[in-house]
């Protein structure tokens, strides 16, 4: 919760509004962003857009990401994360895509997961390698995306 307590203190100080977009944390960031009182001060919406028609469909990530690079990929974690913000008209927002497991998607391995940032200043993504099972590998996805939100806003602070 540290790094939620955080978040929450940086946004509310700032006056700076988030949005998320999560595909295989299912909405798990959202969850975890909203178990503090306050988070409504800060947290405008969160959209999980699991499966590859939502992501186009919903979010309007393109079509074309989607069969080049995959769902699993650093373009569509991008394009979430850009997409989202654009539609909640927030100065963040954090998205979360990847293979959780246990088998294997679009040829790519289990606890494979990106996740990106995207604010006024451009989009950074990251990828994550992670072993667990299931539930372990959605939670450590879950706290890497917010883990690279605190890096990105505190980076901006600076």
């Amino acid at each position: 919760m540290e790094v939620v307590t955080r978040l929450r203190e940086l946004f509310r100080g700032r006056n700076l509004r988030l949005s998320v977009a999560e595909s295989c944390t299912g909405g798990l960031v959202s969850h975890y962003l909203t178990l503090l009182p306050g988070a409504s001060t800060f947290f405008e919406a969160g959209v999980v857009a699991y499966s590859a028609r939502s992501k186009e469909g919903i979010l309007g990530v393109s079509s074309v990401t989607i069969s080049d690079s995959g769902v699993v990929s650093e373009a569509t974690a991008r394009e979430m994360a850009e997409r989202v913000r654009s539609l909640a008209g927030t100065d963040y927002a954090l998205s979360t895509t990847g293979n959780l497991g246990p088998d294997v998607l679009e040829g790519k391995e289990r606890g494979l997961v990106y996740i990106a940032v995207s604010s006024e200043g451009g989009t950074l993504s990251r990828q994550m390698r992670l072993t667990g099972d299931r539930l372990e590998n959605k939670e450590s996805a879950a706290l890497g995306a917010l883990r690279l939100l605190l890096e990105v806003v505190e980076g901006a602070e600076a």
